[in-house]
């Protein structure tokens, strides 16, 4: 069986372990050189040939670096990794000209490796990590492939990808100017007022780069991709930090492309999104941080339906143990619920923006959700109830402790996760905390890391945790999902419910993913409004109710899939969605 040996150089601390991987490694007492000593890292270096697979190195690792994995026999001709004992990637996506093509898997898998390698930034090094690999070999290895004539073209220059970063956050760091200097200067394909108009950039154009939001950033980014002339585009989470609206304009560009006979591929977490956007799915599995495989490609109905089913048939692999079940029909509160916080109609005024929240209340026990635009008041009404922000008018009646977890995130100390932990979480060390908070959010292996060195991933985990583990009535969210995986989201949300039932409290959560705001929801606040302007929010209602008004204001339906009860986004104009709009059934028709 092949084996591979991954060390975790972030959490590996030889001067506080004295190397207790090489002290009691069987190998290493017979005289082998099965772990040795980089002289350089001052990191051990383990033999993937002498290695034993007797996981004693793994066990005795105090600070969870090293890892030991046996792969699959039928893995074979990796190709690239990034350097010993580091992640592995198996297999490349086939790329369909006129279609979008979707990747699907945890984060750490492989996914923005492969667009790396794809858009010409990473040379792939067929595993030989020690030495450079030529483009003669690389074109060789995929001989009899669709993927040898790509390469052939690529490594002459003949081939053009543009490729859509992840981080949207980090263009002001390398693009200066205005919006509008950044998207004349890019514009390879005439198109530059139908993209504007299409992603609502024209009240953005005159602005400086540096002054966007996360969510504008995000639009500016996608535009300047789709405005230059490639034969290839790639999108790394094109819908993080964009409303529900946002992201159907995004989804259409981005189609656009593809009608235009362009060929795509996508990485996104939100599986409405992907489900919307994609022709075909292929699917990443393995372990995240040590090896990563692509699966077949499937259709995007059952790729993403095998991935929720967490079962590849084809490649008789099981992913995940069990599926993840969504509701056939949405929770509601049948009886009237304890009240736990009360707010009459409450009004706020800023820089000329508007808010007005109708009267309600906080129940136990329930998880409210708010969704509607970006700049309709969902953070001012957050700020709000936390304390942060005093009403103009009106006043919450009924007094709680809040614990909130703001909408972007900002990490300013210089100590690690675990002396973090120490410092902000009450019940740190107990069993209760390992058991609610360390397990679901996976922070055993951040605990080495320092805090200014977290993925925008792992610091959400973090942050969502640490709101998590203080003692409060109400758990106040500001959209925790992004970032995180697909896994990770649905291990949040079911955290969020064990907590806040556990202990008798109440969660609100501002987020604008569809499928996880189904998932989760007790009840349903909605905004609307006019972004930056002038918003109102409802009473909070049934989640099928506000689904309702939602995405009437949308102007977009959902349905069931029949076989795993996910919400699917209708195309415009189909014979359902027309359907649903005539019978005003927007979120689905029911059964």
């Amino acid at each position: 069986m092949t084996r591979i040996s991954i060390l975790d150089h972030d959490r590996c601390q030889p001067k506080k372990c004295n190397y207790m991987c090489i002290e009691y490694c069987p190998g290493v007492r017979m005289e082998e050189d099965t772990i040795t000593i980089d002289p350089k890292t001052k990191k051990p270096i383990m033999s993937e040939e002498l290695c034993s697979g007797c996981g004693i190195c793994t066990n005795r690792c105090p600070f969870h670096a090293v890892s030991i994995i046996n792969l699959p026999e039928a893995l074979e001709d990796p190709i690239h990794r990034y350097g010993q004992n580091q992640f592995e990637l198996f297999g490349l996506p086939t790329i369909k000209e006129g279609s979008v093509v979707g990747l699907l898997g945890p984060n750490g898998i492989g996914k923005s490796t492969i667009i790396r390698i794809l858009s010409g930034e990473l040379q792939p090094n067929l595993g030989n990590f020690d030495e450079e690999t030529s483009w003669e070999e690389i074109i060789n290895f995929f001989k009899g492939n669709q993927l040898q004539s790509y390469f052939q073209k690529l490594s002459e220059g003949n081939l053009k990808a543009v490729h859509k970063p992840q981080m949207v956050d980090m263009l002001p760091k390398f693009v200066k100017g205005k919006v509008d200097d950044l998207l004349n200067s890019v514009d390879e394909r005439n198109r530059l007022d139908f993209v504007t108009s299409s992603l609502q950039l024209d009240t953005v154009m005159g602005r400086e780069i540096v002054n966007l939001s996360g969510g504008e950033l995000q639009r500016v980014a996608i535009a300047a991709a789709v405005l230059r002339d490639a034969d290839f585009y790639y999108f790394d989470e094109p819908t993080s930090w964009l409303d529900v609206k946002q992201r159907l304009f995004a989804i259409n560009v981005i189609r656009e492309l593809a009608e235009e006979g362009k060929s795509i591929l996508v990485i996104e977490h939100d599986l409405a999104a992907l489900d919307a956007i994609s022709d075909y799915i292929h699917i990443l599995y393995g372990q995240p941080g040590g090896y990563g495989v692509v699966s077949h490609m499937r259709g995007v109905r059952v790729g993403i339906n095998t991935y929720i089913n967490g079962f590849l048939r084809e490649e008789n692999v099981r992913f995940r143990k069990q599926p993840i079940e969504f509701h056939v029909r949405p929770p509601t509160t049948e009886v009237e619920a304890e009240s736990l916080s009360e707010y009459s109609s409450l009004e706020k005024s800023y820089d000329g923006f508007h808010l007005k929240v109708d009267e309600g209340q906080v129940q136990h026990d329930e998880i409210l959700t708010a969704f509607g635009p970006n700049g309709i008041g969902k953070t001012t009404f957050a700020k709000m109830l936390a304390g942060v922000e005093k009403p103009d008018e009106g006043k919450i009646k009924k007094k709680v402790k809040i614990s909130y977890k703001p909408q972007y995130l900002v990490s300013d100390y210089s100590g690690t996760v675990q002396e973090f932990l120490y410092t902000t979480a009450p019940n740190y060390g107990t069993n209760l905390f390992k058991t609610e908070i360390m397990k679901p959010f996976l922070l055993e292996e951040l605990l080495e890391k320092k805090m200014d060195e977290l993925s925008g991933g792992e610091l959400q985990r973090l942050s969502v945790a640490i709101s998590l583990s203080q003692e409060a009535d109400i758990y106040l969210f500001d959209e925790p999902t992004a970032y995180l995986d697909v896994e990770q989201r649905l291990r949040a949300g079911k955290a969020i419910r064990r907590v806040t039932e556990s202990r008798n409290a109440a969660a609100i959560i501002v987020d604008h993913d569809i499928v996880f705001i189904d998932y989760i929801s007790s009840r349903a606040m909605v905004f609307t409004g006019e972004p930056g302007v002038d918003g109102h929010a409802t009473s909070p209602m049934d989640l099928r109710s506000a689904m309702n008004k939602f995405l009437s204001e949308v102007g977009i339906t959902f349905r069931r899939d029949k076989e795993t009860r996910r919400p699917r986004v209708n195309k415009q104009d189909s014979y359902l969605d027309r359907e649903q709009k005539e019978k005003g059934e927007y979120y689905y028709l029911k059964s």
